[in-house]
């Protein structure tokens, strides 16, 4: 069956192969195309979250750098622990084990660690899309936690947000804070999305 609706979609995108790894590979228009048709096909509305709501879930309540503390290992998330001179990579963030780096998306939930609203894996792995555009700070932002959303200007190229950290990056980018501007048509192993169901459509 054809739930074609914008764009075509490569049926398995991802470099790292596994039913049960994060899809990555996917720029943001594939990922809001594939909302697209989830919605279609389920007749429940799918999209991805607005930058707020992504923060909001990973946090979940907590107030510290990571949802579970102050400190990260890859322990407990899947980012590049090497010690690096060169891109200034140390080891941990704070006291924790010597860190590693796997090179590769690991299975989702494989560390099972869940924040409090039972989502894993929100730090490190693979950065997630958002729906916003990309702003360099918050100067002007919706109140409401909806997604910030401009027409596309001289003053604004339309580069989209993401959030979570990635496999291939430091600890530093796995922060609950920390946020990236990108190319919406970018294609990267190291970049996927996490949905947000809204209800019936």
């Amino acid at each position: 069956m054809n739930w074609g609706v914008n764009i075509q979609l490569k049926p398995d995108p991802s470099y790292f192969k596994g039913d049960k790894r994060p899809v990555e590979g996917v720029s943001w228009h594939c990922a809001v195309e594939f909302c697209d048709r989830l919605t279609t096909h389920t007749k429940r509305q799918y999209r991805l979250p607005s930058e707020a709501e992504w923060e909001y879930t990973c946090r979940a309540g907590t107030t510290t750098p990571f949802h579970f503390g102050e400190t990260i290992t890859t322990d407990v998330a899947n980012y590049n622990g090497t010690e690096d001179e060169e891109y200034q990579l140390s080891s941990s963030c704070g006291q924790g084990s010597k860190d590693i780096y796997r090179k590769e998306t690991t299975v989702v939930g494989s560390f099972g660690i869940a924040n409090a609203f039972g989502l894993y894996d929100m730090h490190g792995n693979v950065f997630e899309w958002c729906a916003d555009h990309w702003h360099e700070n918050y100067e002007g932002a919706p109140t409401d936690g909806g997604a910030w959303i401009e027409p596309v200007s001289d003053n604004h190229n339309g580069d989209r947000l993401m959030r979570g950290g990635t496999w291939i990056g430091s600890k530093d980018i796995c922060r609950c804070a920390y946020r990236l501007g990108n190319w919406s048509r970018h294609l990267g192993f190291h970049i996927g999305f996490r949905v947000v169901c809204a209800g019936a459509v």
